[in-house]
């Protein structure tokens, strides 16, 4: 892995609850509980799952491009310099506070549920 994808991997994996675990095609995946934040292949190109507003603002921008593989809500962002780094790092910070909030309200719906068949026992 080159430096670049080595520093964005180092800092993702300090972010509480990101774990890693290896992609496809060599790539190694950022994960919030069960919800990949994105990945990164060797050929330094990060694949970033992005909403509908998101993508449309990174692709206008021109460095982002539609993923390579065709797939739906996601991206792909080459990874040659710094400035880079710095955008990457950034949708995958906008992705883990998605995630973390999204397994937030799950978690307290289910409190809430638990809470409700409580009351009715």
């Amino acid at each position: 892995m080159d430096s670049n994808a080595l520093t964005i991997e180092q800092e993702v994996r300090r972010w509480p609850g990101v774990s890693t675990a290896p992609g496809r095609f060599g790539a190694v995946a950022f994960r919030y509980g069960k919800r990949e934040i994105g990945h990164l292949h060797r050929d330094r190109i990060a694949d970033l799952p992005v909403t509908k507003e998101m993508r449309e603002d990174l692709l206008e921008k021109g460095r982002a491009r539609p993923h390579r593989a065709g797939v739906k809500g996601y991206i792909s962002y080459p990874i040659q310099d710094p400035e880079d780094v710095s955008v990457v790092i950034e949708v995958l910070g906008w992705n883990y506070a998605r995630a973390k909030a999204a397994a937030e309200n799950a978690a307290r719906s289910r409190a809430e549920s638990r809470e409700e068949m409580e009351d009715r026992a």
